[in-house]
């Protein structure tokens, strides 16, 4: 088939090298522009332009699509009027719609609790993520899923899927289904202000939240005034102050939550390297009764 592909991320990159080498005529691909990234801020291509480039397809990186210049690459490489794709845009969406619209779909089915999630391919439309569902592949969520290991399981996923509905789609062997509004959620995006912890809450809400927010933005707490990021830990029994610290035990930090308690196995200090437990204590030393605000 002969397909435009628009994305940014590492997602979206693994999805168009699948296209790739399934044979699809790719003449074009869509990227947000290089962004400045890392300590010396240079810019940075996108996952998806490097494959891009890599196999000869030509990028463009328009901030959005509302003008006329815009526009022009997409006329010139599908080589008809700009309405609608034959077989319309198809998206790749990180989870089983309708349950988790919008930004964040794997952060926020960890944090919920959620035992599954998935990959739905479904038609654009002018909402968001509101389109009509192609397919739905569900993927269970493990208990020490974060959203990095989540995120890649779901990658390798959406990439099979597209290609494997592409063949279907084009033979006119695929219906449709809407979605039911009543049944949807929106998956805000994550924000750097909610990942400090609310050591009130209990054991297992605050593992979720440690997990959901690994890789970014990182959970934390606050000892002595700075903040201690949280990288692994599992729930336990435990009872106490919240935040406080129980014991110091196998490695693992006790902190008292709300109910139960948090073994805490890998942190980071600000300004310095995600550690075991065992090596952060040698150079900050704690004691039973400190607390993590």
């Amino acid at each position: 088939m002969r397909l435009i592909f628009a994305g940014t991320p590492e997602f979206a990159a693994l999805a168009l090298k699948a296209l790739i080498d399934a044979g699809h005529d790719i003449p074009l691909v869509l990227t947000q522009p290089d962004r400045p990234a890392g300590r010396g801020m240079k810019l940075k291509m996108s996952p998806v332009k490097e494959i891009a480039l890599a196999h000869g397809i030509d990028v463009a990186q328009p901030e959005n699509l509302k003008t006329e210049a815009a526009r022009q690459p997409i006329l010139d490489a599908a080589e008809v009027v700009l309405d609608m794709p034959r077989l319309g845009c198809i998206n790749i969406h990180a989870s089983l719609l309708p349950r988790w619209r919008g930004a964040a779909p794997i952060h926020r089915a960890i944090e919920a609790g959620d035992i599954e999630t998935g990959i739905t391919l479904m038609q654009m439309d002018k909402g968001l993520d509101t389109g009509a569902m192609l397919t739905r592949s569900a993927l269970p969520i493990r208990p020490d899923d974060t959203t990095g290991s989540l995120h890649d399981r779901l990658a390798e996923l959406g990439a099979r899927e597209i290609v494997r509905l592409l063949p279907d789609l084009a033979a006119g062997q695929v219906k449709a289904t809407p979605q039911d509004d009543a049944l949807a959620n929106y998956a805000t995006k994550i924000s750097k202000e909610e990942a400090r912890l609310d050591w009130t809450l209990n054991a297992e809400q605050l593992d979720r939240k440690i997990r959901a927010f690994n890789p970014f933005p990182g959970a934390y707490g606050l000892l002595a005034g700075s903040p201690l990021k949280i990288w692994q830990a599992r729930p336990v029994a435990g009872e106490g102050v919240p935040g406080s610290l129980l014991a110091i035990s196998d490695g693992e930090l006790r902190l008292a939550c709300g109910h139960g308690a948090l073994a805490v196995s890998e942190v980071q200090k600000a300004g310095g390297k995600r550690l075991p437990v065992t090596a952060f204590l040698a150079g900050n030393p704690m004691q039973v009764g400190d607390k993590l605000d």
